[in-house]
């Protein structure tokens, strides 16, 4: 008869859903889920009112003698040994001799891509020198000749460089015009000195080159920004490991006791060498 019974198809069984009204409460809490979470509730208030009780019948004048032995740091949190084996002499210089190769590995790596970078951003060719870091030492400059006073005069530094009015004056990573943008200048000049009528699309057209010209700019900003951003972090990064590879070569040092230093006590001291 049972299994019959199983063969009928019956009905889904489907529970009730959050009214429309109290949907903003999210998913409706089932029988099990309030179980559970009421169990969690009590258990958790029965362990507070055991702990309570225990601090109200704590004796503030208690002792015991394991506190004659244990210590405190200054914070009032007890020290105790944690099962750490000290590790022989030996054993720290070879680890701290390989921890110097790794930083001195790293330190060549960050050297060598600092070194590509700046190479990329500084313009070098047969008239130009540039400093590499850009920090101390005389300023680059750009010497150009010219024939007498005249041309002197006349000189424009914005077309010489091709730069559009955009930092003439700088003498590394200076941004140069397009061939294509130089080109639409002597078109437009042309166009400005023969007045002529132009038609809407040939208006639309200009526009719209204006527009894409402004925005490969814009984007070539935007990339030297990057690299530049990029090359302070390699800096920084650079003079960080040069700091710790001179801390681990002082920390191998006092372990051979070649050099002095200050004691747990705060008192410096000096290695004393045989006088020659």
């Amino acid at each position: 008869m049972s299994s019959m019974r199983n063969a009928v198809q019956r009905r889904n069984h489907k529970e009730r859903s959050q009214p429309e009204g109290r949907a903003r409460l999210g998913i409706l809490e089932k029988r099990k889920d309030y179980k559970s979470r009421a169990t969690d509730h009590k258990q958790k208030k029965a362990r507070l009112k055991i702990l309570k009780e225990k601090a109200k019948d704590r004796n503030p004048d208690e002792f015991s003698f394991g506190m004659m032995s244990s210590k405190v740091d200054s914070q009032g949190r007890k020290v105790a040994d944690r099962g750490n084996k000290a590790l022989s002499t030996d054993v720290v210089k070879l680890l701290k001799t390989q921890d110097a190769g790794y930083i001195r590995t790293m330190l060549q790596m960050v050297r060598k891509e600092r070194e590509e970078l700046e190479h990329k951003m500084v313009l070098e060719d047969e008239e130009v020198r540039v400093l590499r870091d850009g920090e101390g030492g005389r300023k680059a400059r750009h010497i150009l000749y010219v024939g007498n006073v005249e041309e002197q005069k006349e000189f424009d530094k914005e077309e010489w460089f091709g730069t559009g009015g955009e930092w003439p004056e700088r003498a590394w990573n200076r941004p140069r015009r397009t061939k294509d943008a130089i080109q639409r200048d002597t078109d437009r000049e042309e166009e400005e000195v023969r007045p002529k009528k132009l038609s809407k699309k040939q208006h639309e057209a200009i526009h719209l080159a204006e527009k894409e010209e402004r925005a490969v700019l814009k984007k070539r900003e935007r990339a030297q920004q990057r690299a530049a951003a990029h090359l302070d972090a390699l800096k920084v990064r650079e003079r960080d490991l040069m700091a710790a590879e001179e801390e681990l070569e002082r920390q191998r040092a006092k372990i051979n006791n070649t050099v002095g230093g200050t004691n747990k006590h705060g008192v410096k001291f000096k290695i004393r060498e045989r006088k020659r």
